[in-house]
């Protein structure tokens, strides 16, 4: 299901983390992200992610730790105003990386204009979770985006 972010009511500070940085990605690291994608996650989010990356001012996040990527983040990766792929290393989950990579990728699009950010494809494992840290709510339509994908 896709679920929809009022972004004119993020009003929760990003905290700064000592134990990693999020960071907007540089090119010349592109590569090092796209395989991290394809080891913990898939080619497919890979190819989405990689579409972000490449634009004058990327549109996806990084979460660093010892110089080593550990999470990522994205918007206007697949379509315009879609929040993700999101995702964490499994061995760094349930440490508050998601919910940052999430808040300052929300902040980055609301930043960029956008008054509503799009969370496209929420499995229903992650619903309580959307809601929790940005007050995502579900939409109720069938159709979604990812419904084009071979």
């Amino acid at each position: 299901m896709d679920m929809l972010v009022n972004l004119y009511d993020l009003n929760e500070t990003l905290a700064q983390n000592t134990d990693y940085q999020i960071k907007r990605i540089l090119s010349p690291n592109i590569y090092l992200l796209e395989n991290f994608i394809k080891n913990y996650f898939s080619e497919a989010w890979a190819s989405e992610t990689k579409a972000s990356c490449y634009k004058s001012n990327p549109t996806c996040f990084i979460a660093v730790k010892d110089e080593q990527i550990v999470g990522f983040a994205c918007f206007d990766a697949t379509t315009k105003g879609f929040f993700g792929p999101l995702g964490v290393h499994p061995n760094y989950r349930k440490q508050g990386i998601a919910r940052q990579l999430i808040l300052r990728t929300l902040y980055a699009m609301k930043e960029d204009g956008y008054a509503y950010a799009v969370i496209g494809g929420v499995s229903d494992r992650l619903v309580p979770f959307y809601k929790k840290v940005c007050n995502a709510i579900e939409i109720p339509f069938k159709n979604q985006v990812y419904t084009r994908m071979i």
